[in-house]
């Protein structure tokens, strides 16, 4: 197991170490070395270094590499998702799912890298030919969460690498093994020297403060909370970086009242307990037509009773430990909040004794002013509150700062596609627990984040366009 940092196509000791921690017993899994300013300093120095000879390669060649990681990853899976559920926490049926997830970034974007589209055509005028291109914007710092540690990451390096773009990746200091996995991947399929370096600084907001004020680095790509990322733009403004902000959600679940319970259930099962709830794209509040509510509510609470809470590797586990105890405690603490504000439990809702970071499935029925209603809550737990009529379930859905991703659930085609298009946000899954994909655009609006990842939209947040005029 590699845990050193990667700078300049070299592994490399740093300015101490940290320990990595799983979370489901407490233990040391591993010491890793974290990165001074010298560390941080020589990776920004080699991403700009190979700048110039990777962004004049030729895409087939970046293609062929990030295929190689592609094949290398899904190989190697098994072994990825252990690490994962083993430093994040997740069982091991849900990391394997990320890994599998996260090399599609590879191979989706190894079939970009050779198809980035100009444009070439008389002006309006007839006096000259407008040429666009488009070209690598140049160093990119990627900053990852810790609760995709694979797959955020790869969904950032393969854009990055595909448009020709160098990188620094900065991923959670929870989850530094995964992302140590990755860049060795990368190494060893074939990435020169400086094009991809690893950090994990050991005073994070200096550090990352010093290197988004580096005149080298041209491009900042985050995925994280709202709040961090607010920082960070401002950080980023002294400058004029580009950024790409995918941040915080709230995600609605609406269920209308002519929905098949059962499909509903099954999919809000999926939208909630997919990662057991710590994703941004997570079901956060279950909006439900009041007269079918009670058969929800009921289903609901006896689906979610039923998972298996448990070590992520241990057998059957369906729901394992959040990433730390101080996290798995917020959690405890809006169940409690919601509780006192008069929140109903329909299951769960009582923290754990013993070791380990645990919180069990718990189903909630709120009114629409209790404050858990306004939190990203990041685990296992189920808000429900009532609505009479559809403009009322929208109107609940959107009463966010938030707007990632919404689910909607109807029979009728129609009605679903309508209240799809009055949420406000960036994607909205229909009669899906989830619509994650990397042929897809991600991305959402209000302080969910600015740009898109995935998609054919997704490497052009590495690319900068450049219009040519031609005179004729």
């Amino acid at each position: 197991m590699k845990t050193k940092l990667f700078i300049a196509g070299q592994w490399v000791e740093g300015d101490g170490r940290i320990s990595v921690i799983d979370p489901s017993d407490e233990s040391v899994i591993a010491e890793v070395s974290t990165a001074g300013d010298k560390e941080c300093d020589a990776a920004v120095a080699a991403a700009h270094a190979a700048f110039p000879s990777w962004s004049k390669s030729a895409p087939r060649m970046r293609a062929e590499i990030l295929r190689k990681a592609f094949e290398i990853m899904v190989d190697e899976a098994d072994e990825i998702a252990k690490i994962i559920s083993r430093e994040n926490g997740k069982v091991f049926t849900d990391a394997k799912g990320e890994v599998l997830y996260a090399a599609e970034f590879f191979r989706w974007f190894s079939e970009e890298a050779s198809r980035v589209a100009g444009d070439f055509r008389h002006s309006p005028s007839g006096d000259k030919r407008i040429l666009v291109t488009h070209q690598p914007i140049g160093v990119s710092i990627l900053i990852t969460p810790w609760n995709f540690p694979a797959a955020m990451a790869t969904r950032k390096l393969a854009p990055a690498l595909a448009a020709g773009c160098t990188a620094v990746l900065k991923p959670a200091t929870e989850t530094p093994l995964t992302a140590i996995y990755v860049v060795d991947i990368l190494q060893r399929a074939g990435v020169p020297a400086g094009v991809v370096n690893y950090i994990l600084p050991s005073k994070t907001g200096p550090m990352m403060t010093k290197i988004l004020h580096d005149k080298r680095v041209r491009n900042l790509s985050f995925t994280g909370s709202t709040e961090v990322g607010r920082g960070l733009l401002k950080e980023s403004s002294e400058l004029v970086l580009r950024t790409s902000m995918e941040l915080g959600g709230n995600a609605p679940v609406v269920v209308l009242d002519d929905a098949n319970i059962d499909e509903a259930v099954k999919g809000a099962m999926i939208a909630k307990m997919r990662n057991g709830g710590a994703a941004c794209t997570a079901a956060n509040r279950f909006i439900v037509a009041r007269t079918v509510a009670e058969e929800f509510t009921q289903k609901f609470s006896k689906a979610m009773s039923e998972l298996k809470m448990a070590p992520g590797l241990s057998e059957g586990a369906q729901l394992g430990a959040s990433v730390s105890v101080k996290e798995r405690n917020k959690i405890a603490d809006l169940v409690e909040e919601a509780k006192a504000k008069g929140g109903k439990v329909n299951l769960g809702g009582v923290k754990p004794d013993g070791k380990g970071a645990f919180y069990p499935a718990t189903v909630l029925t709120v009114t629409k002013e209790n404050p858990i209603l306004a939190h990203e809550i990041f685990g296992p737990v189920a808000p429900i509150v009532l609505f009479d009529t559809d403009e009322e379930g929208i109107a609940l859905a959107n009463d966010t700062d938030y707007g990632l991703i919404s689910y909607v659930f109807s029979a009728d085609l129609k009605r679903a596609i309508r209240t799809a298009e009055a949420l406000e946000s960036g994607m909205v899954a229909i009669n899906r627990g989830v619509i994650s994909d990397p042929a897809a655009p991600f991305g959402g609006v209000k302080q969910s984040g600015l740009g898109r990842e995935g998609g054919f939209a997704g490497i052009h947040e590495f690319l900068e366009s450049k219009y040519i005029g031609v005179e004729i």
